[in-house]
């Protein structure tokens, strides 16, 4: 595997081709026609919560902390005025608790303060609310607004990343590359369809390239396996 993420990377990049592109969404929709947000909410709010603690933590893991916590603290206004020691340990089996808790409760301050108490369906609102950065914004705009994002998480970056999508490494500038060449209305469908394929196909160490659907789009799956002859 190795051996072939050299030969990609020692190849130079390229824009793809908008027919490859075209044929792997087209791919997308048949293998994964009803992906959707994997965390559990109810508003805009909630869901803003649960991409936040689910940095570096699974998504089951957040769906199994969020009832209790949302019970705890039913509106924006509870979580403002938490205090902070409780709120880490409510939080604090999602890992990095203490960063996670300050940056919901300064969020929830921030939304309180300044917004109405509602979240903003607006992406320079939103990145301007501790601890929201791109990614968090587009998932809380891609589904509770209706607002087309594209999430480049480390599933996303890396499929793109073999899909030859894009080269970039660093998230923000992957997302601006798949903005040039992703239809804007398939941004969010297309973000949750790739995690989807992230996850159950193409695996960081092991990907099941054999089984693959978007094998014979995807260069780095075909080297791969050519490779393993």
């Amino acid at each position: 595997m190795a051996k072939s993420a050299a030969k990609t990377s020692g190849r130079g990049f390229s824009p793809p081709d908008p027919a490859r592109v075209k044929a792997v969404l087209a791919a997308l929709n048949k293998l994964y026609p009803k992906a959707k947000c994997a965390l559990d909410y109810t508003t805009p709010w909630e869901l803003l919560v649960a991409t936040i603690l689910s940095a570096q933590c699974t998504d089951q893991r957040v769906n199994l902390v969020t009832p209790g916590l949302f019970a705890k603290y039913p509106a924006v206004a509870d979580f403002a005025k938490a205090d902070i020691t409780e709120l880490e340990d409510a939080v604090r089996s999602t890992g990095f608790f203490r960063n996670k808790a300050k940056s919901i409760k300064g969020a929830a301050q921030a939304i309180v303060e300044s917004h109405g108490g509602q979240v903003p369906g607006d992406l320079d609102a939103l990145v301007k609310l501790p601890g929201v950065g791109r990614k968090t914004a587009n998932v809380v705009l891609g589904n509770s607004f209706n607002v087309p994002g594209i999430t480049v998480d480390t599933h996303v970056g890396r499929v793109c990343r073999r899909l030859e999508f894009t080269d970039q490494t660093d998230a923000v500038k992957a997302e601006f590359a798949l903005m040039e060449i992703i239809p804007k209305k398939r941004w969010t469908a297309f973000s949750h369809q790739v995690i989807s394929h992230g996850r159950q196909v193409c695996h960081s160490r092991k990907p099941d390239c054999p089984n693959c659907g978007l094998l014979k789009h995807c260069p780095f799956g075909q080297e791969h396996i050519a490779d393993q002859d």
